[in-house]
């Protein structure tokens, strides 16, 4: 019952009274961990920026670098741009990690930053991405931006009317372009390509471990083991088998859209992303023959 009475809740407040609750939830979250949270070492980057886009684990890394053990190990406190009416190429206040920042490769660079930074960008296969985009659109995200716009359009239509439809939206919105160019972009020490699978698989303790100490944030093992644990996706679903909710965090399993592209799909889909699951670097296979 409660976690109905959330989702309801967060489906039918306006926009603006979200974003004002989000400001004071994040203003008073930062003040706990300066009160409350000693810091063990500190960073030595002047600001972190987690750089991504819809359905690569966005909320789920936040949560991961709000956390009081990353504050403890690092001294950055957490910035989310969004209840700060944020836009580029406004700089961000040092000392912060920023997460999750939504932003084109050219929006990243007319930041203004300081001397010493590390950022990174989460990328995630473009097949997966419209799959998990799909079920997210149709029934489990909050409605704000573009959500009730395409919500509405699924309304109606079949599963795979609907992926059609959402593969047109992320073409004409710019999501593939947008990995592309992050994926092209010159190598820089300061910035590092993350992809989502490796942050979700069987080595992701390994991983996670390794994308910290790129943001200079060296957490110890029994630390960085009980942070994992504490963001697992099981314990992020949240809401138990039968319910009656719809979980923000589905299965997310990699090469998950076979189960939901047929050659029609994955032909509209070639057509919109052209090379870019091989520029990515994942594996080209067609889709299941059963469906």
């Amino acid at each position: 019952m409660l976690n109905r009475a959330v989702t309801f809740t967060k489906h039918h407040t306006p926009n603006s009274v979200r974003v004002a609750a989000r400001r004071v939830m994040c203003e008073a979250h930062n003040a706990r961990l300066r009160l409350t949270v000693p810091v063990e070492s500190r960073c030595e980057f002047e600001n972190v920026y987690h750089c991504t886009m819809r359905k690569t684990a966005s909320q789920w890394i936040k949560a991961i670098l709000n956390d009081p053990a990353v504050y403890r190990h690092s001294g950055l406190l957490p910035y989310d741009p969004r209840p700060y009416n944020w836009h580029p190429p406004m700089a961000f206040p040092p000392g912060r990690v920023v997460s999750s920042l939504f932003i084109s490769h050219k929006g990243f660079l007319s930041i203004p930053k300081p001397d010493r930074y590390r950022a990174f960008f989460v990328c995630r296969d473009p097949r997966d991405i419209v799959v998990s985009s799909y079920f997210s659109y149709r029934s489990s995200h909050t409605p704000m931006g573009d959500v009730p716009q395409v919500r509405s359009a699924l309304r109606g239509r079949s599963p795979k009317e609907g992926l059609l439809y959402v593969i047109d939206h992320h073409s004409r919105r710019g999501t593939f372009k947008s990995l592309r160019a992050w994926a092209t972009a010159p190598s820089t020490e300061a910035v590092r390509i993350v992809r989502y699978e490796d942050l979700t698989g069987e080595r992701q303790l390994e991983d996670l471990d390794r994308l910290l100490r790129h943001c200079g944030i060296a957490l110890p093992p029994t630390d960085l083991a009980a942070l994992r644990d504490r963001y697992s996706f099981s314990r992020m679903r949240g809401a138990p088998a039968g319910s009656g909710t719809v979980s923000h965090y589905r299965r997310g399993e990699p090469g998950d859209w076979r189960n939901h592209f047929d050659d029609e799909v994955q032909e509209a889909f070639s057509a919109a992303a052209g090379d870019l699951v091989r520029l990515l670097g994942y594996p080209d296979v067609p889709p299941h023959r059963d469906r």
